[in-house]
């Protein structure tokens, strides 16, 4: 089979529909990610010890289930119990659900990381709890850990082929059906592959670019 540059021009508005859903749901769900995760962390530290039990073990227990089996929990099982939601709110609700269990471990390790002074400091001017996260704790702890939290972007926007499997019209769904109504896999499939490499190495590299400002900021 040849490389046909023709079919794969007449591909690329399909594709553009396609590459959309797949950035929304990559984003949406990192956002999610993000937001959950922070609760996540900051609730393990909480004083109220079943609330940090509670939180320990549903952090384990997204971590230790394939995202997969959570994506189809979702999408077939959960509306049995009555919330039904699109395909694609399904899949920004298991990438963020999935990947907050992973942020959630790395705010921790960047909350420990904050020196004890730190805190001491903080109680010792009377600052409120929420003060002292918001302006004293997490600005030290989050530019730290931003090159694990864009290796998560990343491996999440890797992960939304997965999405194919509750019916979303993402990268490679669309591969699939393009392939089966036109018997001719090797260009859609490869375009696929150049989209998802080209837009890897552009998120890398913003996030490199962010690591090195946050970088020159913190030195003065």
């Amino acid at each position: 089979m040849t490389f046909d540059w023709g079919f794969v021009y007449s591909l690329l508005p399909k594709f553009g529909a396609a590459l959309g859903v797949t950035v929304q749901a990559t984003l949406a769900g990192m956002v999610l990610a993000l937001i959950l995760g922070l609760i996540w962390a900051i609730a393990r530290r909480s004083k109220n010890r079943a609330l940090a039990i509670a939180v320990g073990f549903l952090v384990e227990f997204i971590r230790s289930t394939p995202l997969l089996v959570q994506l189809y929990f979702l999408f077939y099982v959960l509306p049995l119990w009555g919330p039904s939601l699109t395909p694609l709110e399904t899949g920004i609700l298991a990438l963020g659900l999935h990947y907050s269990a992973y942020t959630a471990e790395v705010y921790r390790a960047g909350i420990n990381g904050v020196p004890r002074a730190q805190w001491e400091a903080a109680l010792a001017l009377n600052l409120g709890r929420t003060v002292t996260w918001k302006s004293v704790i997490l600005p030290q702890a989050v530019v730290p850990i931003l090159p694990a939290l864009g290796n998560y972007l990343v491996a999440l926007f890797k992960e939304t082929p997965l999405l194919s499997a509750i019916t979303l019209l993402e990268l490679l769904h669309t591969a699939k059906l393009i392939g089966a109504d036109t018997f001719r896999y090797l260009e859609p499939l490869t375009l696929v592959g150049v989209f998802f490499l080209a837009l890897s190495l552009i998120a890398s590299t913003l996030i490199r670019k962010l690591e090195n400002a946050c970088d020159r900021f913190r030195q003065g």
